[in-house]
């Protein structure tokens, strides 16, 4: 994502930096002299500010934690900004610029986001996750998210909710005159599952702060977000998804097409600033992480496996795109199998790197979609089905031996872990519980999944014949998509125990925008978090040692924010 400058009506675009790595949320000042946005040129998401024409980038916070969605007081000495430090869960925070002194002003462990202040500094307007328990989706994997627009002192007192609770709502913004709040207004439902249906719809409201009336702007359907006043009582916001994406206007007047996100105006209301996506290849690129013990890649790709000699990643460019096989360097990418209008998940190499197993069929649906476990050469030959039925199979691992797969199952009356013997096609039943997402141990003694036996989605590890069942994790929300380390003796897995980071309604590249990576030894200790962002880290991948490699170490690969890693 690259930062973007503009006239008024999204006419004219020009960059505003050069495109150095994630730049994004950029909001002019008050005294229209600076530009306040989050980057992650130097590793972690932090908060910057550089000069209207690009020159004098200044970073303002320097955090391994998440640091983003800042706005910069009139007066221009404290920034209220995103962070999730001293507790892991997105707080409001202010940060005295002189003193360089941080205050933690929501102090909630429910999410707290998109912070902006009022005209004359005495309030901060904020949505947040807190009082609200959505719950899950049902029935899914995915946990609802629902917010109300609050305001507050800079002192923490006065906290007030302006929106109903167990509804949607999000951005708030200020009226110039200090007298409204503009804002988002949807309900969890329409932000999932609707929204990754393309069904959703949100409105563009505004709250009289003083008697508390409502008034809707907007009308019809479609996903409206990030309004701000612009003239007058006229209000720019964005539409997103679809083919008609882009700046409109409640006065009705033109604005841009396209996918221009979070948009800001001059205090003249003569410039636009914004955010959008810089196409590029699907790649791998070398990650910020936590722990310097473990190396982190990225890529674009989703559900990812290494080939047995770490020089070849097989995976998915997207749900629905078919198998892809490109070098470990993100080199040579091409595509194996088309998927023919079926969604390919999980591909997973043989131990002695001659076929890749993969799911095809109708995942992530509801109800369930038959879907079968195929086998295909890394050359696109001698495609086969290995199972088949009215039930979904799929997300299978390979047993050290090349032998047999452990998948999952579910639909048409069976749940539960099954191997299968791949010379004769035998199947052999391991649980019957909510289990998924199963990998087998490169000792061979041990298979880690994921259940929801006990409530919530955890991880487990059990021996090969199902006995020693045993959990390793206990947290609240989603533990999944664990993977062995080439040694077996660690295992990485995407956990949301974090919660939310931002609203989701916002979120374009999943069903849900939360989950980081963290590392534990195969017995559950030593817990180790790896990643921390907004983004939804999945479907990790170990890379083994090249045959030819000096090194010791391994390295995790991650997942980057498209990954749906979404359970069936």
């Amino acid at each position: 994502m690259g930062l973007f400058a503009a006239d008024a009506n999204g006419e004219h675009e020009r960059p505003l930096l050069p495109a150095m790595g994630l730049d994004y949320n950029a909001s002019f000042s008050a005294d229209g002299k600076w530009v306040i946005f989050t980057s992650e040129r130097g590793g972690s998401a932090d908060i910057y500010r550089m000069h209207t024409d690009g020159s004098g980038i200044e970073r303002l916070t320097d955090s391994p934690s998440y640091d983003d969605q800042a706005a910069l007081s009139p007066d221009g000495r404290t920034l209220a900004f995103v962070s999730t430090r001293d507790g892991g869960t997105a707080n409001v925070w202010l940060l005295d610029l002189a003193r360089h002194e941080y205050t933690n002003l929501t102090k909630n462990t429910e999410g707290n986001f998109r912070p902006s202040w009022s005209p004359d500094g005495k309030w901060i307007a904020f949505s947040s996750g807190r009082d609200a328990k959505p719950g899950r989706a049902t029935p899914s994997w995915e946990l609802l998210q629902s917010t109300a627009i609050y305001i507050v002192h800079p002192d923490g007192t006065g906290l007030r909710r302006l929106t109903e609770l167990g509804g949607y709502a999000g951005s708030p913004q200020w009226s110039r005159d200090g007298r409204r709040i503009v804002c988002y207004q949807s309900a969890p439902r329409e932000v999932y599952p609707k929204r990754f249906a393309g069904t959703a719809t949100s409105q563009i409201i505004s709250i009289d702060i003083k008697t508390g009336a409502v008034q809707t702007h907007t009308t019809g359907p479609g996903v409206k977000v990030s309004p701000r006043y612009t003239e007058g009582d006229d209000i720019g916001y964005i539409a997103i998804f679809g083919e008609k994406q882009g700046l409109r206007f409640t006065s009705g007047r033109s604005g841009a097409a396209g996918s221009l996100r979070y948009p800001s105006w001059s205090p003249d209301g003569k410039t636009m600033i914004y955010h959008r996506s810089i196409n590029g290849e699907v790649g791998v690129t070398s990650a910020f992480g936590l722990d310097a013990a473990f190396d982190l890649y990225s890529t674009a790709g989703i559900m990812l496996a290494y080939s047995p000699t770490g020089e070849q990643l097989a995976m998915t460019p997207g749900t629905n795109k078919g198998l892809m096989i490109m070098g470990s360097d993100g080199s040579n990418p091409h595509k194996v199998l088309d998927n023919d209008g079926k969604v390919i998940t999980f591909p997973t190499w043989s131990p002695d790197g001659k076929s890749i197993v993969f799911g095809i069929g109708g995942f992530f649906q509801r109800p369930v979609v038959p879907g079968q476990i195929g086998l295909i050469r890394p050359d696109g030959s001698g495609l086969r089905m290995l199972t088949e039925g009215k039930a979904s199979s799929g997300f299978a691992s390979w047993s050290p031996d090349g032998k047999r797969l452990v998948y999952r199952v579910m639909g048409n009356g069976q749940q539960g872990l099954r191997i299968l013997t791949v010379e004769d096609g035998k199947v052999t039943t391991l649980t019957t519980e909510y289990d998924t997402f199963p990998m087998w141990s490169p000792r061979g003694d041990q298979i880690a999944f994921c259940s929801f036996r006990d409530g919530d989605f955890d991880i487990y590890t059990m021996r090969t014949d199902g006995s020693g069942v045993r959990k390793l994790t206990n947290s609240h929300g989603n533990d999944a998509h664990p993977t062995w380390s080439p040694d077996g003796r660690w295992i990485v897995f995407s956990s949301s125990r974090q919660g939310f980071k931002d609203e989701a309604m916002l979120d374009e590249w999943g069903p849900q925008p939360y989950g980081d990576l963290y590392a534990m030894r195969a017995d559950g200790t030593d817990v180790r978090q790896l990643t921390d962002n907004q983004f939804e880290e999945a479907t990790p991948a170990w890379r083994p040692e090249h045959r030819t490699s000096t090194t010791s170490s391994a390295s995790p690969t991650r997942a980057v924010s498209d990954s749906p890693g979404r359970e069936d």
